[in-house]
């Protein structure tokens, strides 16, 4: 049976958070600065689709980002503003989150990831990208980053199945994000795997096959995202048409912890649900209280005396 890491090993939490990776990594509070670099993605610009994928928001999940518009510079002052009423000495983390932030001329990749490595306090780079943005130029440039600063990539898995990858319209599937995750591995970059839970058509067993495969892989991290169901998107319109369930709290938080149990000790849990503005949002409305569902995910974990890696097994060596 696996010890249980001690919680001051995790912060007094029962996973390894994001929170705590950082602190280890930079003896430091660190935040992560949501930026618009002002990319698109092939799923919006005609290359694959002019709909993009059918649960992604208008501003292309990047809804908290910085203005869209903006330099990186004033985005970036915007947001440390607000974090340095709290915490005056932080580090940051400028993340490149909306749209598809691998997906440009080699020259202007390397430009903006340069810009954003020098913003002030910043001493990492995180970049949000589709698996079918990331070709041998865009490896080679990604490890030219990680060279120079603490990189992570986050690719947009959200489900291993064919046929929710075709119902919403991603453009990509599984074998993609074997084949992203394996380029990134042999380069040694940090990879961070984006799951929802909760898509139409998906019951438990689908998500919990979902959350299997990456427990598998040789993945550093994870975010886990509630699908919640924002305005102006393709699924908004599918839902008005015909009505399909939304997870109450109770069935979410009880997926989260069984997940949890079966994923790696190492690998860091960056998300635990996800949310979107309050005026986009038409369900479900209790995703609105964030911090009401991770209290309830630490008191369930509590409740049923577990943690991390509990029932993990060994990940496999190669994705493929």
């Amino acid at each position: 049976m696996n010890q249980v890491i001690l919680p001051t090993d995790w912060g007094g939490k029962r996973y390894y958070s994001l929170n705590t990776h950082l602190r280890h990594r930079f003896g430091h509070k660190v935040f992560k600065v949501s930026l618009d670099a002002g990319f698109t993605c092939p799923n919006r610009d005609g290359t694959l689709s002019w709909e993009g994928c059918h649960f992604c928001s208008p501003r292309g999940s990047g809804d908290f980002a910085g203005e869209r518009g903006r330099s990186l510079e004033e985005q970036h002052e915007q947001v440390i503003q607000l974090m340095q009423r709290k915490w005056s000495s932080a580090y940051y983390i400028a993340y490149l989150q909306a749209f598809t932030n691998t997906y440009a001329p080699p020259v202007r990749l390397r430009e903006i990831y340069r810009n954003a490595q020098m913003l002030p306090g910043v001493v990492g780079l995180a970049i949000a990208t589709r698996p079918d943005c990331i070709g041998n130029e865009v490896l080679e440039i990604l490890q030219e980053c990680q060279r120079e600063t603490f990189l992570w990539v986050e690719l947009g898995l959200q489900t291993i199945h064919p046929r929710s990858s075709r119902y919403l319209n991603m453009g990509y599937d599984y074998s993609d994000f074997l084949q992203a995750l394996t380029g990134l591995q042999e380069r040694k970059i940090e990879t961070c795997a984006h799951l929802i839970l909760g898509l139409p058509g998906e019951n438990r067993a689908d998500m919990m096959a979902s959350a299997q495969a990456l427990a598998r892989l040789p993945l550093q991290g994870v975010k886990l995202h509630l699908m919640h169901l924002m305005r102006g998107t393709p699924l908004a319109h599918r839902y008005q048409a015909a009505d399909f369930p939304f997870m109450s709290q109770e069935e979410y938080v009880e997926l989260v912890v069984d997940i949890l149990e079966i994923l790696p000790q190492n690998m860091v849990i960056h998300r635990l649900t996800g949310d979107s503005p309050r005026h986009l949002l038409l369900g479900p409305m209790w995703s609105l209280h964030k911090w009401e569902v991770l209290n309830h995910i630490d008191r369930r974990l509590e409740e049923r005396d577990t943690w991390q890696g509990k029932k993990a097994e060994e990940p496999i060596a190669n994705p493929e």
